[in-house]
């Protein structure tokens, strides 16, 4: 069963439900097999997170070849969540449910890397749900992995469980059958697409110390003042008294920090993109073509496999898409930007950049055309970056095969979003560049 994006006029029966977090809208649209699930999260005045998700309600709706689910079911993983209450709003990859009182979890997952992510649900409505909080795992053929629903977190964690353990409950998954909801094959090739290039040693150096991925930062004061006493020692009013002045208020306000271990471990995109001592010549070129910053990234942080900046890509991408963390798309845009910034990285990493057309082609088959539209200013950040990195691909010295394969996707974006990658970008005045003190061009 196929996720797909529909425009909200055209949703038969919508009803809009608030979430716990005002800023969050969403769609249900219900029928004998599936349940709609359109997300707008709302930041200030502009729309940052649209997603689609198919609930499936019924499963005998999704159908799989016999023999194949035989096969699976011996031969795939198995993830047995234990204590996760009626309702919870729980998901694998693509694919998101609301539980029966009789999940234990799913089976016949595939070998690989894969997206488990959850909601906590009101008791008195399971339509309004908590922020998402989710995590990376890798899965062996036959592996069986255990979780439990943490009830204080309200959230899903790991179990220690022997080996001894672990052969038990492989031994009693017939038993367990009718309480494991069978993996959706139908949007296995998708979500392949979208990571191909995770790979375990990736998730372990990118995912966060705590082990989850959360759709909001978890942030705490930068000093911790719960008595009265204690911010009489910072000469600091009590929280009580009367605020003067809207300012008055904001400065009053507790400085917040990301809680420690709770944080995306994403690659820090250097802000100076030439290096020390450089010329007022170099400090011009590397500002305008960001291989130097590229090559920097790459030998510092991926020099074993320079596709594992790829991998980051595709991770943070689906940290946005189907962990609705905004910072993750953020980062995915920076990390876009230095490769498609990169002109004579063009001309050396010829399969780096085959490789990262590959990938925006799948994700962008999963984002609404004028999604990347800024609504102040009416720049399209994708059309803008993307033009740069095609007439860096014009270069003679750039491999044949690479350009055929550039001219094919310009092709392809053109037609199906009707982007004008002909048309002059706004960038092509005059690049003021900083010089460091002392020096003069």
């Amino acid at each position: 069963m196929a996720l797909r994006v529909i425009k909200i006029e055209n949703l038969p029966k919508a009803k809009v439900m608030p979430t716990q977090n005002s800023r969050n809208l969403k769609y249900y649209y219900n029928n004998q097999y599936e349940m709609l699930l359109v997300t707008i999260v709302l930041n200030s005045a502009y729309l940052f997170s649209l997603s689609v998700e198919i609930q499936v309600k019924n499963m005998s709706a999704m159908e799989m070849d016999q023999e194949l689910a035989k096969k699976l079911f011996f031969e795939g993983g198995t993830l047995i969540i234990l204590g996760v209450p009626e309702g919870t709003e729980f998901g694998i990859d693509y694919n998101c449910w609301q539980v029966g009182p009789k999940f234990k979890g799913v089976k016949m997952i595939p070998p690989g890397i894969h997206f488990m992510h959850c909601s906590a649900v009101d008791s008195s409505n399971t339509l309004i749900t908590g922020p998402r909080t989710g995590c990376f795992f890798h899965i062996k053929q036959r592996e069986v992995l255990v979780k439990r629903w943490d009830k204080k977190e309200e959230e899903i964690v790991l179990v220690e469980v022997s080996e001894e353990e672990r052969e038990q409950i492989r031994e009693n998954l017939m038993e367990l059958d009718k309480c494991l909801g069978p993996y959706p094959y139908a949007t296995m090739k998708r979500w392949v697409s979208l990571t191909n290039l995770i790979t375990d040693p990736l998730i372990q150096k990118l995912q966060p110390e705590s082990g989850r991925i959360c759709a909001f930062s978890e942030v705490q004061p930068e000093i911790a003042l719960p008595h009265t006493k204690d911010r009489a020692e910072q000469n600091l009013l009590p929280y009580d008294t009367l605020c003067k002045s809207y300012e008055e208020g904001l400065a009053r306000l507790p400085k917040m920090k990301v809680k420690a271990g709770t944080e995306i471990r994403f690659t820090t995109i250097p802000k100076q993109k030439y290096p020390e001592g450089a010329s007022p010549a170099e400090i011009t070129k590397f500002s305008m073509d960001f291989s130097y910053a590229l090559d920097t990234v790459i030998k510092q942080r991926y020099p074993l496999n320079s596709k594992d900046i790829l991998g980051e890509l595709q991770f943070s991408f689906v940290c946005f898409l189907i962990g609705h963390v905004y910072d993750a798309f953020e980062h995915w845009k920076d990390l876009l930007r230095l490769l498609c910034h990169s002109e004579e990285a063009v001309t050396k990493r010829k399969d780096l950049y085959s490789a990262l057309i590959s990938i925006l082609y799948h994700q962008l088959n999963e984002i609404p055309a004028d999604f990347f539209v800024d609504i102040v200013s009416k720049d399209n950040f994708l059309t803008t970056t993307l033009q740069e990195f095609f007439s860096y691909t014009c270069n003679p010295d750039v491999d044949k095969a690479l350009q055929k394969r550039v001219e094919k996707f310009k092709a392809h974006l053109t037609k199906k979003f009707k982007w004008d990658f002909d048309e002059e970008p706004d960038d092509c005045a005059p690049v003021m560049v900083e010089l460091p003190e002392g020096q003069l061009g």
